[in-house]
């Protein structure tokens, strides 16, 4: 009997004990899991396409997470790849939680619900009254009512030009008196044997003819996007201005500037001046060619005294089926804070969307004065024209301009083809 008892007793305690270390094994497996959901919440990806930019950003980012806790992985891909990227991320539900978001492709995202709405995060935050930025800015993220991107970013243009090229022609430097006539005659000047006068670029349209179209009074999209602007002969006579470059020999033709951006261009020392973005600035103060003979100067104005800078902005969205969405809201609101977007532009990352924090950028590039970028930007800047799919119509403008910059067909030919192809593509949005 004693035996039987001890028997029976040993069995109890060995299945108690098979119970308790099953019970364990369980409560770590749990343990690990709910560490890996914690551990993954501890860090979110930041979508970017601009490797210039990302150092400052890095900076930024590091010191949201010294605040929150929150780590942050910054993916760049350059832009020729970056659409595609978040179109395959879409495609599979795994877009990034948090990305660049543009003009050009806001409305396409958030008309297939894509995107996080920011409505009510931003009602209840302290940091981000959207009547702090540039109110275009705010209003181009806005679809159907709702905010899907917090502003980033604004960008202006100035003109660039070689001070050696200047000084070897016996010229006298571009200032703000400067007029589009008075960069004309300065090419035809400048244009040597070893250089171009200026470079004339199809796809430069933000920094180039854009601008001039606006300040003549053209357009490219009328003010209700629904009509082309490309039947206005205004828009016509900028863009021949443009074109009467590569026409006349002062600028590189269409089968150079189609390989080769003015950036690189003005780097090498092949062209003498280059209309150039905001957001080009840090690539070229880092050459050293650039460093030893460029100067900065305002965008010309036409002969009445307009003076038109386009402008854009780009703007952090968050993806709709992000498993973090109140990690990916901490990041965006943070970098959209006056205090992230003030270092943004005292660190030279780009100018910045809220208003009255830009000044600093002005000086963070040694030897240069970038105040051009920042002065144009009293009553002189007009919003990018977009619609609801501005790529389609904008890449059939590009490619069909390569007859008018080749010589093919004349500027009011190739612009009336436009507007009958562009009105049948706003038809469609």
């Amino acid at each position: 009997m004693k035996k039987t008892i001890s028997f029976l007793l040993s069995l109890v305690l060995l299945i108690s004990c098979l119970s308790a270390c099953g019970n364990k094994q369980t409560d770590d497996s749990n343990t690990a899991a709910e560490e890996k959901s914690e551990s993954s919440k501890d860090s979110i990806t930041l979508a970017i396409w601009d490797s210039v930019q990302e150092p400052g950003l890095r900076e930024i980012c590091d010191d949201f997470t010294a605040e929150t806790g929150i780590k942050v992985d910054i993916q760049v891909t350059p832009w020729e790849q970056y659409w595609t990227m978040l179109e395959a991320g879409a495609t599979g539900k795994s877009l990034p939680d948090v990305f660049w978001m543009h003009v050009r492709e806001i409305e396409r995202y958030a008309q297939g619900n894509m995107l996080l709405n920011l409505d009510d995060k931003i009602e209840s935050s302290d940091k981000i009254d959207l009547n702090n930025y540039f109110e275009d800015v705010v209003k181009v993220y806005n679809y159907e009512g709702s905010q899907y991107a917090i502003p980033k970013d604004i960008d202006s243009i100035a003109l660039w030009y070689n001070k050696t090229h200047f000084d070897e022609a016996g010229l006298e430097y571009p200032d703000e008196t400067w007029t589009w006539t008075d960069m004309k005659d300065a090419a035809e000047k400048l244009t040597t044997d070893d250089h171009y006068g200026f470079g004339s670029r199809i796809l430069n349209y933000q920094e180039g003819w854009y601008n001039l179209v606006y300040g003549l009074g053209g357009n490219i999209i009328s003010e209700d996007m629904t009509t082309s602007g490309y039947d206005n002969p205004k828009t016509a006579e900028a863009i021949e201005y443009f074109q009467s470059f590569v026409a006349d020999g002062t600028s590189p033709d269409n089968t150079v500037t189609s390989e080769n951006d003015l950036t690189a261009l003005f780097e090498s020392g092949t062209i003498s001046m280059a209309m150039h973005g905001s957001w080009t600035v840090s690539e070229l103060i880092s050459n050293e060619y650039v460093q030893e003979n460029a100067g900065v100067a305002m965008i010309p104005m036409t002969d009445d005294g307009t003076r038109v800078s386009i402008y854009n902005g780009l703007g952090y969205a968050a993806a709709a089926n992000t498993a973090q969405p109140d990690e990916a809201w901490a990041l965006i609101e943070y970098l959209g804070s006056e205090e992230a977007q003030k270092k943004q532009a005292e660190l030279g990352v780009t100018l910045s969307a809220y208003k009255g924090t830009s000044d600093g950028w002005a000086t963070t590039a040694d030897g240069f004065d970038l105040s051009p970028y920042i002065n144009v930007m009293d009553d002189n800047l007009v919003f990018y024209p977009h619609s609801k799919n501005t790529t389609a119509w904008e890449n059939m403008v590009n490619e069909k301009l390569v007859k008018a910059w080749t010589g093919e067909s004349s500027v009011a030919d190739v612009c009336k083809e436009i507007t009958e192809e562009m009105n049948k593509l706003l038809d469609e949005e």
